[in-house]
């Protein structure tokens, strides 16, 4: 929120929640990493978003509004173009007689406010909105481009002419083909897609798009078009064009307009001619709080707890694309303190920290997570991330340094917390070892939010719930104190949405907690992995089913979703 200091440090301080010395110590930090003092009130649990936004709503006498939940006229939305709502962080959600609704999150920014009014002729009702509503909000402006997206292509290939014997850069090169390439990177940007697989078959290529973690098919092309379209991503990404006979992977910055984002490449040959699979990096403005992860208060207190320790391992798993990156890197911005020095060796440096020292792993010039931890434990650190623990050589260099005094962050690609354990003594790491410096493990998943717009309860059926008995009774965890819900929520589908339930995900998460007793156990002869699962249950450890539970019956999302990343 761009609230001036000297209106929110008293508003903050007469609230109570906010003591003065938190306050400055919040200020201080603001100087160091960027971030705003009310961003990182909120990223500690000091203050809420929605407790901000209320209390500044009352104090400006001003309505908050949810813009993006909005159903928006295009012709309202299209009376202040793109590029003059984002430089003046304002959109257009309402018209009335000679009146428009105006979503600031600066009720203060008068300049910005009569500029829109002068720009539109028309006097200005103001409403607040966050900053994050307002960039959801402004995605509104690429529906048009959803809803027009077949007759763009259509037009687009009409213009394309190949000629047999063109050069494959000329052919890149050629402006209907860079449109064609544009108009795909946009519209699943537009979309929220984290992927775009673009796939040759034998009849076409296909076009499937990633979002919110389910794989859709988009359209089809003509496959006259593969080459030239392979040719374009491998020149963007400094990738060899002349090459289709091996895998090759690469990155570049797409840059439209004031928007600007990492894809990162992959080209792999098939059968049918090379596949390309390009992840759109998009970061974020600022990492995320806990809360904002979808911690509950009770895994957050643990990562609390444990991350105020000066050495030891804090591990986190999952599968690919299950939002690691961003729970360490939440992490890491409730460590980023004056008195630390962090060094990161990552691939790819995915979003970037100030004042965090990152590396990026470059295996052609010699540069891979081992010898760049070696490196890196040359630079008096405080506190290392290690972007994957991969290796055996990796594993034994991260134990080493998290012995010796460094809080050693990582990931590993295990199914649940607990497989950590016996993951790292597959990696060579001695069983003493990785007793004494596992801290704790977060495994997660990724589960869709139901759609607030169309959210509905419904009475539970019996298949269902005879479901949700059969995977509490097949816990490892042995629990038998759980309560199964008659009621539970789903989304009906709206054009927010685009009809499918869901807008947006959020994480579920299971802390494996390393007690003394479990640090005991885990060196003993009589150690396994089911024998380690009952401990932490007994000790009170919450699954990642039992975590999806929870969201689920708070409407946050669905049960189905929560068997579908979990289900055994």
């Amino acid at each position: 929120m761009k609230i001036s200091l000297q209106i929110l440090k008293p508003l903050l301080l007469k609230t109570g929640l906010v003591s003065e010395e938190q306050f400055n110590q919040a200020l201080e930090l603001s100087k160091r990493t960027g971030q705003s003092v009310s961003d990182l009130l909120i990223s500690k649990g000091v203050i809420t978003k929605d407790y901000l936004v209320d209390l500044l709503s009352k104090f400006f006498n001003t309505p908050r509004v949810k813009v993006s939940s909005k159903d928006i006229d295009f012709s309202i939305l299209n009376l202040v173009p793109e590029d003059i709502a984002r430089a003046h962080n304002a959109i257009i959600f309402d018209k009335k007689d000679d009146y428009i609704y105006l979503a600031v999150v600066d009720p203060t920014d008068l300049e910005s406010i009569n500029f829109i009014q002068r720009y539109t002729g028309l006097q200005a009702k103001v409403f607040l909105t966050t900053d994050d509503d307002l960039k959801s909000a402004f995605a509104l402006y690429r529906k048009q481009l959803t809803e027009n997206f077949s007759n763009i292509i259509e037009e687009t290939l009409r213009k394309i002419s190949i000629a047999d014997d063109m050069d494959l850069a000329e052919a890149a090169s050629d402006m209907p083909i860079v449109s064609l390439f544009d108009t795909i990177i946009i519209y699943a940007y537009s979309l929220n897609a984290s992927d775009i697989h673009i796939e040759r078959l034998e009849e076409a290529i296909l076009i499937r798009f990633r979002v919110d973690g389910i794989l859709r098919e988009i359209t089809r092309l003509p496959k006259e078009v593969h080459n030239a379209l392979v040719a374009r991503v491998k020149i963007l990404a400094g990738l060899q064009i002349d090459e289709h006979n091996r895998a090759q992977d690469g990155r570049f910055k797409y840059h439209k307009g004031d928007d600007s984002f990492d894809m990162r490449v992959s080209i792999l040959p098939t059968f049918y001619g090379e596949k390309i699979n390009m992840r759109l990096l998009l970061g974020s403005t600022k990492p995320l709080s806990f809360e904002e992860l979808g911690m509950e208060s009770d895994t957050a207190r643990i990562i609390n707890e444990n991350i105020k320790r000066s050495y030891g391992m804090i591990l986190v798993t999952g599968p690919t694309g299950s939002g690691k990156t961003t729970t360490l890197y939440s992490v890491l911005n409730k460590l980023n303190r004056p008195e630390v020095n962090i060094v990161t060796v990552e691939d790819p440096i995915e979003y970037e920290l100030r004042y965090v020292n990152q590396v990026q792993v470059n295996p052609k010039a010699g540069l891979g997570f081992a010898n760049g931890l070696r490196s890196i434990l040359r630079q008096d650190p405080n506190i290392i991330m290690v972007g994957e623990i991969r290796d055996s050589e990796t594993a034994g260099i991260a134990v080493n340094a998290a012995l010796t005094g460094h809080l050693v962050l990582s990931t590993l690609h295990t199914n649940d917390a607990t497989t950590a354990v016996p993951r790292l003594l597959d990696l060579g790491v001695q069983p003493f070892l990785a007793a004494a410096t596992i801290n704790a493990v977060i495994a997660q998943r990724l589960v869709r939010k139901v759609c607030r717009n169309c959210i509905e309860s419904y009475k539970l059926a019996e298949e269902t719930r005879k479901s949700i008995e059969r995977q509490y009774k097949n816990s490892p965890f042995k629990k038998k104190d759980y309560v199964i819900p008659s009621e539970l929520y789903r989304g009906s589908g709206c054009k927010i949405c685009n009809n499918t339930g869901y807008k947006g995900r959020v994480a579920i998460y299971e802390v494996f907690n390393v007690s003394e007793e479990m640090r005991n156990y885990m060196q003993s002869k009589s150690f396994s992995l089911d024998g380690l699962r009952e401990l932490a249950g007994k000790e009170g450890m919450v699954s990642l089913f039992e975590d999806g539970m929870r969201k689920a019956q708070t409407g946050l999302t669905t049960i189905e979703e929560v068997f579908r990343v979990v289900k055994e």
